[in-house]
């Protein structure tokens, strides 16, 4: 159950966070517009963008998969997060871009990538993933990528969308293994 870095996309390539990434990061992570959607709802000051680094890196090194820094490939800038975490629900994808990425099928790119690992050579059995239910445009991307809509739950105070995937029961765009039963 290991990854080699970088995850290779068309345009995105993610890799683990460095502490080096934290003005990059906090570009994200600070913008209310870009986080209205994410964990508790609003904007992260600095010094919580340093501290959500070094869970992703902790994360990682404890269960190895986290969330992963999001690199566009055309110019080397880091333009947000995308990965696997141990939650409440199960093991969740998600994945955070900064708003000038956005409207652009990156997310969807940086979510198969995640999936295509989980599925791959981290050969998880399931998947969750929750968008907040004023956030269509993460369920689309869900949907995209071979998730299913199960029902709503409720997560930070906030109803969500919740959304599963099961390798061989829930079928993956282009993945000649995935069977529908």
């Amino acid at each position: 159950m290991s990854l080699s870095f970088p995850l290779l996309g068309d345009r995105l390539l993610l890799r683990s966070f460095e502490p080096a990434d934290l003005e990059a990061t906090h570009r994200v992570y600070g913008d209310a517009e870009v986080m209205r959607y994410v964990g508790e709802g609003g904007p992260v000051d600095r010094g919580r963008s340093a501290e959500m680094i070094a869970e992703h890196r902790a994360h990682q090194a404890r269960h190895g998969f986290a969330f992963w820094a999001v690199i566009e490939r055309a110019t080397g800038a880091l333009i947000g997060d995308a990965g696997l975490e141990v939650t409440e629900h199960g093991v969740e994808l998600g994945y955070t871009l900064g708003r000038p990425w956005w409207g652009r099928g990156l997310a969807t790119e940086a979510a198969q990538l995640c999936l295509d690992a989980a599925v791959g050579p981290l050969t998880l059995p399931r998947l969750v993933a929750l968008a907040d239910v004023h956030n269509p445009a993460s369920a689309r991307v869900l949907e995209k990528i071979g998730f299913r809509r199960r029902g709503t739950t409720q997560a930070f105070g906030r109803a969500h969308h919740s959304f599963e995937h099961v390798p061989g029961v829930t079928p993956v765009a282009g993945d000649p293994r995935s069977t529908t039963r």
